[in-house]
Formats: structure tokens, C-alpha cells, sequence
């Protein structure tokens, strides 16, 4: 009898039969039983059958993240993020769902912040004031005084300046989605505040802060770091007299019990910033994070709307409780605005001044737009510079100069019967951003001029825009020679700055007494070909070998190695015309040298605070780069110590603190007094006849030198022949002669 492959029948040990099945059969079994399932399932199952499908059993792919803040849970801000996590839940069909965890739950502000950034936390709602210490310009909402109210200051978190305040947290690893509140300061005290005077002699409970210390003592009153816990009784004991703070945090800590006043204010705002992880971000879909961001930004409004709600009910407490409650007008609001509005300025370079340049500009297109505005218009002048990028410091050097100029001249009475406004837009050394900007200025009816930036390249594009459009163009920083030696006729370029054409000869003959070779290193642009087209001529005078020329770009990864082979092939010093990164990375590279030679450089790497960032290299670099005026020693002139006199009172800097990217201020200064000349002058505000009285001012003695005249017909560069300074970081950072 033939035995089938797979199966075998034998007797039983016990006396019956018993059947060996095999791998083959069991598979083929299987087979046989999924297919009669497969058969009931879709040909047989009537459409009521209970029989479960195999898609119902599919189970859906849930994502969960978690949402930190540091506030209680019967909050306005929690009670926003609780909506946050339904909405979430109900619009990605319960793909995604958010946990919040209030009340420092998962750890303090700080803790949470850095779980953040390395993607252990997803979301974080978390106070502007927290963040600051990373990111400066999250002092913006801090500003004493400085929005007109709250729709003001909602409609520049809405717009622009918001969007610019959220990119930054991208440089601590978050993504920025919108700014919720806690709601606006306010202040209390044992005396009733109704004016600046007010405060004079008070002892005033503040966090740490250098902004908030310096709002108060302006203000007259002496400002006592504190910590949030402790300020009850502080109060109490009477270690101080008042406090700021909003009125959730004032009935939630009961600052009301120990307090007699209440002056509602809202001078500044207590913002919290709602971010992302940026590790945790870019895991999701795009979907998703789309539908993170539209739901964030959606709340705000609501977020607001709650929190106010709230604040009704917090004033009835207070006022409960005997305390007497004050609404500043709007005549008491402008007086504090008016003492204070120095904070913003003395703050300009750590809020940044592309952030309060942005805010200025919306004001104005605002104001510009009302029948009373256009009667009263002030005459204009634009600054058209980087704000933000590596040449930011000297943008904002450049404002500060045309400032002070502008307020001389209102102080003065104006020009022509009017005050004097400055505009500036922020290129971040775009060129095309930068003729985007001459374009907005043009349209101003207003505008007397515009003032550039420190970057050639920039203004090298955009002068068929600048003759087109008949703009007179004031330039008080860059070098490039072509700014204003070029074909346009009548030129509309004006320039009190040192020139290519004499700062690379007088760089090269310093180099040159190291006494060896000399390596040149330019930077690819045309700020580098500038210079190289004056040093050719005179490298060709020169024995052969004596200077040689090569080319670099910001981020060039052979950098090191350019530097390694200037020392091995012998050169004795090394002249470089570069800007703040290009120069950051080659003394970098120089003081990792074994034998770092002499640099001796332009002065493109002022137009940061290239001291701070590298001060550590510089113990090991000789640095020397050229400066068309000083600021410190005996032998200034009597004008320009007055200036600086009056620039350190202005922007808050003590006898020891550095100035900014001095030459700027002081250029720029210049430059608007004699453009305030011309327009005197023209007695006209038209662009052509301020082009034509700037070529034929009288003599006039500036901060610089005696300009005698300044600009002719054939000659727009009024620092031709200045004798220049050879300039080095001393220790603390400031700009001295250096031989």
C-alpha cells in the first residue's frame, strides 16, 4: 500500500490510530482556512453581519506631546492651553493629542526651556522675560511706555515684529508659533501714582533686570531686586514701598493686602512665548505642524480675550479690599512716555534695532494715513542699512548718529518750519532688499534724503536706483571707491568715510614695515576688488614677491589651511579687508597659528563687537585696523568730546563703557549736519536743488575735521586727505591708537 507523502496512519501504542501530520499539511491546512474566511468575508457576509472586518480592527496611529508651563491651573493661559489640546484632539480626527501640564509640573521655566531644546519637552509656553537672558530682543514687550495701549502692541505681535521676535528662537533650538499673555504690568504702592514725580524716592520691588532697573531710577525711585516669593513681604515689613506686576500676579500673591494704591497703567506686558521643540517639530508631518501653528495662533485672540475678562474680576478684589485704584489718562500716559522713551533707545542694540525700526516704520504708515498726520508731516530721513545680520552693530552705530543729529537740529527749531523724523528699513546686506527699501523711501513725499549702510556691495547695486529715482544718498560708512566715483551724472552720492583708495595704501605701507613678505587676503566681493584695484598698482612698484594677493569667502572651509601656508611660506605680516565673519574666522585661524603674524585690516570687522566675540583670540593675534578718528586720548577735538560727552548721557554708557562701532556715530553725525545745511541752503525740500546745495556748501568745522568745503562738483568724498590712525582693542575692549 502506498503511503501519502504528508500523512501516516499507524496503531495506536494504546491500541487505537493516531495521525502524524506533517509541515506540508499543516501549511496547506492554513491555506485552505484563510481562504474560506476571506471567501465568507467578502462574498457570502450579508451587510448587517456582526462579524468584525479586519480594517475595523485596524487601531489608529496616535501621536502625543506634551505641554509645559509654570502658571496654575485655574489660569487664563492654562485654560487657553487645556482649548489648545481639544482643538488639536477634534481637528487631526485624535491623530494628536496634546497632555498640558501647568503649574511647573514637569520642572521651572529654565528646565523646561532646556528639555526643549533637546527635544525631551514638545511644547512650552514660556515668559518673554525667562528668555531674554538668551535672547535679548524679548525685552521688546518690556519696554516702559512704549505702545500707545494694547492694540498697539497686539497689532506689532500680530504682524512683523512678531514674526522677527519668533524667527530668534530659532538660534535656541525652538519654533516660535505665537505670543499668549499673562497680562499688562501695573503698579502699587503705599502713595497714589499719577506722574514721574511720583516715584521719586520710592523703593520699588523689581525682577532682575537691567531694563527694569533702569526704568525706575529714571523715574527717580531706587529698584530692589527681589524674588517673586519673597516681594509679599518685602511689602509687608516695609523693605519696599511698591511694586509692578499684573493683576492676576497681584491678587494671586495678595501684593493687594499690604498695598494702598493701584494705578492701572499697562506700561508694559508680561508675554509668554509659545514654542515648539525644534527636534520634536520636524518629526511631524506637515500636516501636523501646520495644524500646531493655525491653532496656536488661532487662540491668541481668545487667550487675550479670557485673560481681560479675568482682569475685571481681579480689579473688584482689589478695590474690595480698600485698595484705591487710579486709570492713568491719556495726558498722564504721554507725560511717563515722554521721561521714559530714552529706555528704548539706550536698549536699541540689545532689543535690536531692526526689531524697533520695524515698529517705528508700521507707526508711521499708520500715522501717515490721517488728515491730522498729513497737515503735520515731519520731513524725513531714511536709513537704509543692516540692521540685522553681521554689519547690525554698525547699522545701529549709524542710527544712533543720525539720531542725535536730528534731535540737535529739532531742538534747533527744525528745518524749514518742520521737525526731522528718521525711518529706517533694515536690507540685512541684501542688495535687492536694499533697492526694495529705496523704493518705500522714494514714495514718502516727505523724504529729504537717504543714509546707507556699511556695506559697499549693497550700495554698488543700488545706484541705477539711487540716480533713477534722484535720491540724494548720504554714505558714512562704506569704502568702495566706485560709491562715488562713477558715471552718473549729477551724482546723488555723498560720502564722509575714509576710501579704498586711501586706506589700502596706507595699510599696505604699515604691513610692509614687518619687513618680509606680505600675504593680502580680500574678500570675494566688491568691496575686496575695490582694494584690489588700488593695491595692483602699487604692488607693481614693489620687488618682485615682495606682496602677493589671494581671495576668501565667509564661510571658506580652506581658511585654515590659507593661514597654515602664509606661515610656511614666509610671510612676515598679513593685510586683510574683510568683514565681521571673514574676519572672525581667519584670527581664529591666525591664533591657532604656532607663530600668529601681525594682522593689519580694514576696518569692516568694527561693524560688530568683534572685541567681545574674540577676545580670547586677540590675546594671541597682534590686530591693527585703520580708523579715521578716535575717541579716546588727549588730542581730540573739542566738538567730537562734547559729542561723546553727550552720546554716553543719551544712551545710558558709564566713563568705562566702549561705544559701538564708534566711527558710524560720529560719521553719520556729520553728515546729516551738513545735509541740514543744504536744505537751508536750498531753502527747498526738492531732491535736485539738496543735490546741488551739497556740492556748493559753505565751510563748516565737524566732529571728523573742518570741512572746508565738504563735497565740490567734481569731488563727493569729503575725508579725502584725512590723516588716518592705525587703531587696536585694548583690554577692555576699547578703540585706541595703536602706535
Amino acid at each position: 500500500m502506498e503511503k501519502h507523502p504528508s500523512l501516516s496512519v499507524s496503531a495506536s501504542p494504546k491500541g487505537g490510530f493516531y495521525v502524524r501530520v506533517h509541515s506540508v499539511a499543516i501549511l496547506g491546512i492554513l491555506v485552505l482556512f484563510a481562504a474560506a474566511v476571506l471567501w465568507w468575508q467578502y462574498l457570502v457576509k450579508p451587510e448587517n453581519s456582526t462579524i468584525p472586518s479586519p480594517v475595523s480592527q485596524t487601531s489608529i496611529q496616535v501621536r502625543t506631546l506634551r505641554l509645559g508651563l509654570n502658571i496654575a491651573a485655574d489660569s487664563a493661559l492654562n485654560a487657553a492651553a487645556e482649548r489648545f489640546s481639544e482643538l488639536i484632539d477634534e481637528r487631526s480626527g485624535g491623530k494628536l493629542k496634546i497632555t498640558v501640564h501647568p503649574n511647573q509640573e514637569l520642572g521651572n521655566d529654565d528646565q523646561m526651556l532646556e528639555m526643549a531644546r533637546k527635544g525631551e519637552l514638545d511644547l512650552l509656553l514660556t515668559p518673554t522675560a525667562k528668555l531674554s537672558s538668551a535672547i535679548p530682543a524679548m525685552q521688546y514687550a518690556d519696554l516702559p511706555f512704549y505702545f500707545s495701549g494694547r492694540e498697539e502692541l497686539y497689532a506689532m505681535l500680530d504682524s512683523e515684529p512678531g514674526q522677527m521676535l519668533l524667527s530668534k528662537l530659532q538660534t535656541i533650538d525652538l519654533v516660535g508659533l505665537t505670543f499668549w499673555e499673562n497680562g499688562f504690568k501695573q503698579f502699587t504702592a503705599n502713595t497714589p501714582i499719577r506722574k514721574p514725580e511720583d516715584f521719586a524716592k520710592l523703593r520699588i520691588r523689581i525682577m532682575k533686570s537691567k531694563l527694569i532697573t533702569d526704568q525706575f531710577e529714571t523715574l527717580g525711585a531706587k529698584a530692589i531686586p527681589i524674588d517673586f516669593h519673597a516681594t509679599y513681604q518685602a511689602l509687608a515689613d516695609g523693605a519696599v514701598d511698591g511694586e509692578e506686576n499684573p493683576l492676576v500676579a497681584i491678587v494671586g500673591m495678595r501684593f493687594h493686602e499690604v498695598q494702598k494704591h493701584l494705578t492701572l497703567s499697562n506700561h508694559a506686558y508680561l508675554g509668554y512665548a509659545f514654542s515648539a521643540s525644534k527636534r520634536v517639530f520636524e518629526t511631524l508631518s506637515p500636516d501636523m505642524r501646520d495644524l500646531i501653528q493655525r491653532t496656536a495662533r488661532e487662540l491668541t485672540v481668545w487667550e487675550r480675550e479670557e485673560t481681560a475678562r479675568r482682569e475685571a474680576k481681579f480689579i473688584e478684589t482689589i478695590s474690595a479690599a480698600g485698595v484705591e485704584t487710579h486709570t492713568l489718562t491719556p495726558e498722564e500716559r504721554q507725560r511717563f512716555a515722554t521721561v521714559l522713551a530714552p529706555i528704548a533707545d539706550k536698549f536699541g542694540f540689545e532689543v535690536g534695532y531692526d526689531l524697533l525700526a520695524k515698529t517705528d516704520e508700521l507707526r508711521y504708515d499708520k500715522q501717515s494715513g490721517t488728515t491730522l498726520a498729513r497737515a503735520r508731516q515731519p520731513l524725513v530721513i531714511g536709513l537704509d542699512a543692516d540692521l540685522s545680520s553681521a554689519g547690525g552693530q554698525a547699522g545701529g552705530s549709524i542710527f544712533r548718529g543720525v539720531q542725535l543729529a536730528v534731535e540737535d537740529i529739532n531742538r534747533d527749531g527744525g528745518l524749514l518750519g518742520a521737525p526731522l523724523r528718521v525711518i529706517a528699513h533694515d536690507h540685512g546686506a541684501n542688495p535687492e532688499v536694499g533697492r526694495q527699501n529705496l523704493e518705500l523711501f522714494a514714495a514718502m513725499p516727505s523724504l529729504l534724503a537717504v543714509v546707507g549702510g556699511m556695506h559697499s556691495a549693497v550700495i554698488l547695486e543700488e545706484l541705477e536706483d539711487i540716480h533713477r529715482l534722484r535720491i540724494p544718498y548720504l554714505i558714512p560708512w562704506a569704502a568702495g571707491g566706485s560709491l562715488t566715483v562713477h558715471e552718473y551724472r549729477p551724482s546723488y552720492t555723498f560720502r564722509v568715510s575714509v576710501t579704498d583708495t586711501e586706506v589700502a595704501p596706507f595699510l599696505l605701507e604699515h604691513a610692509l614695515k614687518s619687513g618680509g613678505h606680505v600675504a593680502v587676503l580680500l574678500e570675494r566681493s566688491a568691496w575686496g576688488r575695490s582694494n584690489e584695484a588700488v593695491l595692483k598698482p602699487l604692488i607693481e612698484k614693489l620687488p618682485a614677491g615682495s606682496v602677493g594677493i589671494d581671495w576668501f569667502t565667509a564661510n571658506d572651509p580652506d581658511i585654515e589651511a590659507k593661514i597654515h601656508a602664509l606661515n610656511d611660506n614666509g610671510a612676515r605680516a598679513l593685510l586683510m579687508v574683510a568683514n565681521p565673519a571673514g574676519s572672525r574666522a581667519i584670527v581664529q585661524a591666525m591664533a591657532r597659528q604656532e607663530k600668529p603674524l601681525p594682522i593689519f585690516a580694514h576696518w569692516g570687522l568694527t561693524g560688530a563687537d568683534f572685541w567681545k566675540q574674540e577676545q580670547v583670540a586677540l590675546q594671541r593675534v597682534d590686530l591693527r585696523f585703520v580708523q579715521s578718528v578716535l575717541i579716546h586720548g588727549a588730542h581730540i577735538r573739542p566738538q567730537l568730546k562734547k559729542f561723546i560727552t553727550r552720546y554716553r548721557e543719551r544712551y545710558g554708557l558709564g566713563p568705562d563703557d566702549t561705544v559701538p562701532s564708534p566711527v558710524g556715530s560720529v560719521q553719520a553725525y556729520d553728515l546729516i549736519q551738513l545735509l541740514a545745511r543744504a536744505v537751508t541752503q536750498a531753502k527747498s525740500i526738492d531732491h535736485a536743488a539738496i543735490q546741488a546745495a551739497l556740492e556748493t556748501l559753505r565751510p563748516y568745522s565737524g566732529l571728523v575735521r573742518d570741512y572746508n568745503p565738504p563735497f565740490t562738483k567734481d569731488r563727493h568724498d569729503a575725508l579725502n586727505g584725512l590723516p588716518l590712525h592705525l587703531a587696536r582693542f585694548d583690554a577692555r575692549g576699547h578703540i585706541l591708537q595703536a602706535e
